[in-house]
């Protein structure tokens, strides 16, 4: 992969954090009934560190749940997904912000929230992502955006948190012509 641009660093990711925590609990009244549920891996961390910023505002922390949408997907070959086991969220009339990083094509928040239906019945369902690519295939919209970053099909969004990849960023990157 190549680096096309770096489109936010960690300071940036920081305010969109901060933001997007604050939009959530303007919008949500506070944290009563509230939970965070982050897409695994990177959406569950991401989800960790809005809840966290919650905490720093309004003294108290959100539940934070983490969820693996694969065995739900639509877009991979059945023999090689998981087999959907017990989903084990606790959902039932809360007001659930589910958490990606990257909101693309919508098929892994599709995914998502079948689980989450699987779960229980939600009062709601907000979904927050720190990057909107668009070029949606389902009519999925995110209610909190970190930012909105036009791509074209043949670039892809990195993002790089400090807890799997030792650094914070997000990149736009391209394949390398030279490996192919």
């Amino acid at each position: 992969m190549q680096t096309k641009a770096q489109i936010m660093d960690e300071v940036g990711m920081h305010r969109s954090i901060t933001r997007m925590a604050h939009e959530i609990l303007e919008r949500n009244k506070g944290l009563e009934g509230l939970t965070m549920v982050g897409i695994q891996t990177r959406g569950a961390i991401l989800a960790d560190r809005i809840a966290d910023k919650m905490a720093s505002i309004e003294g108290t922390r959100p539940p934070v749940q983490h969820l693996d949408p694969r065995p739900y997907r639509d877009d991979v070959d059945a023999a090689r997904r998981p087999h959907p086991s017990q989903v084990n969220l606790t959902v039932q009339n809360q007001a659930v912000v589910l958490v990606d990083d990257v909101l693309y094509t919508g098929r892994t928040v599709r995914a998502a929230l079948d689980a989450l239906m699987s779960a229980g019945r939600a009062r709601t369902v907000q979904l927050a992502a720190l990057i909107d690519r668009g070029h949606r295939e389902l009519p999925i919209r995110a209610d909190y955006v970190g930012k909105n970053v036009p791509t074209s099909r043949n670039e892809m969004i990195a993002v790089r948190l400090q807890e799997v990849d030792h650094e914070d960023g997000v990149w736009i990157v391209t394949p390398d012509d030279s490996l192919t």
